[in-house]
């Protein structure tokens, strides 16, 4: 299961003064922390402006993501500000989702993977306001190319309204220490636990 924290709404010491504006500033965002049901994997991530997933965002699709194992979906309805014609999604939209669940397909193995090759097929509207489901798995890995696979379904009716394949190329050490540290990435096996705030100071 997968929480994506939200910002804190309680004020901490309650001899504080109250700030009587203070209601009207925004927290700051947490960390994503994502949980693989299967190996009891905990995931942190801290806030970044990634379109699909980034909490700091404010234009971004926000998904929620959840890990299993080489899998991840997220389910969400596509907000009309995203809409491509009129009452349907925008097909790059659709695309951005799958690209994500598959990316994070990754997360439990310990890669950053980057995109190299995207296919979709489209192959029902996917109408706006109408609750969807994203999926995406590990195919193939190959020492630093590993092969993916997605889909977006209604998850009412069972039907596939889009797949997708694609590539990605695993970083090398150097690149992946580096992004380790921009972004706070932790795994931490089989501890699944109180949940840490790792936002940035």
């Amino acid at each position: 299961m997968t929480s994506e924290l939200r910002p804190q709404e309680a004020r901490t010491g309650l001899s504080e003064p109250v700030d009587p504006t203070d209601r009207a500033k925004p927290a700051s965002p947490r960390s994503r922390v994502l949980t693989d049901a299967a190996s009891g994997l905990t995931i942190e991530v801290a806030p970044h402006h990634c379109f699909a997933c980034g909490a700091l965002n404010e234009q971004g699709i926000h998904l929620d993501l959840h890990v299993d194992g080489d899998r991840c979906w997220t389910e969400l309805t596509v907000a009309d500000r995203f809409q491509g014609w009129d009452g349907i999604a925008h097909g790059g939209i659709i695309c951005t989702i799958l690209d994500e669940v598959m990316a994070w397909s990754l997360a439990a193995t310990d890669n950053w993977g980057l995109t190299a090759r995207l296919n979709v097929d489209f192959k029902r509207p996917v109408r706006l306001g109408v609750p969807i489901r994203g999926e995406g798995w590990i195919t193939t890995v190959r020492r630093r190319i590993v092969e993916t696979a997605a889909r977006i379904v209604d998850p009412e009716s069972g039907d596939v309204l889009a797949t997708a394949t694609a590539t990605y190329v695993a970083a090398d050490a150097a690149r992946k220490a580096e992004l380790q540290a921009r972004y706070r990435f932790r795994l931490t096996p089989g501890t699944v636990g109180p949940i840490r705030d790792v936002s940035p100071a």
